[in-house]
């Protein structure tokens, strides 16, 4: 178990430290003002109409790095920030998630697989650990069997949302991406203000992948707890 801590402790740390650099990232980005002085909420729906997309809204939602496009409701929310803001950041985000808004419209293959497990993730991710720790004690009280079959089950749980994890990567750069090119080839920003909107995007894409990273490593970890226990 010391070995698990230190594992998760030391992910904890990486992603503390990209999380606190993604928010100063914004914090700097937001004091870039733009010189076509739209707003983010302005810059997503004309992204939305460049791309021929007439049936998602763009609207406001509370808090702060809460923006996310909801595909069930074709809605893309914005913070009250970026949903008002004329900065780098706001236009980045904006942009970002009418990226997820093509996507959709254009039925992106990793996007569409990551929805369908979503519904599957949500239940299995929380509960799987306990599942594979219960199935450990199970086999430790009564030897290899019904608890090693346990411990299993909850790797398969484990191993979906690490999979998850992983297809979330591609989504979430490939918006990154389509945001960054329409920025560049609508001339929506200066040259000094694309520079920010990507490392903006940069730094907010690698907080997906130390995710990724750390689902795996919880994930190996525990499946040599569970197979390498095992007579």
């Amino acid at each position: 178990m010391m070995g698990y801590y230190i594992l998760i402790g030391g992910i904890a740390l990486i992603s503390w430290l990209v999380s606190r650099k993604l928010k100063s990232k914004f914090k700097y980005y937001s004091n870039v003002h733009l010189q076509n002085g739209m707003s983010g909420a302005e810059i997503a729906e004309k992204m939305l109409s460049d791309n021929g997309i007439r049936d998602v809204k763009v609207v406001s939602t509370s808090g702060r790095l809460t923006d996310h496009y909801n595909p069930k409701d074709k809605t893309v929310n914005l913070s009250e920030s970026v949903y008002n803001q004329r900065n780098a950041a706001s236009a980045a985000v904006a942009a970002h998630e009418c990226g997820h808004a093509v996507q959709h419209a254009q039925a992106y293959e990793w996007l569409t697989l990551r929805s369908k497990l979503v519904p599957v993730v949500s239940i299995t991710s929380s509960m799987s650990m306990w599942v594979v720790f219960g199935g450990l004690m199970l086999g430790a009280a009564a030897g290899v069997g019904f608890g090693y079959w346990v411990a299993v089950a909850g790797l398969i749980m484990m191993g979906l949302a690490t999979l998850f994890s992983f297809i979330t990567l591609p989504v979430e750069y490939d918006a990154s991406n389509r945001a960054l090119a329409w920025l560049k080839t609508k001339n929506v920003v200066t040259p000094q203000e694309y520079k920010g909107s990507e490392d903006a995007l940069k730094w907010a894409a690698r907080t997906y992948l130390v995710a990724a990273i750390g689902s795996l490593a919880t994930l190996v970890y525990w499946g040599l707890q569970v197979f390498g226990g095992r007579d």
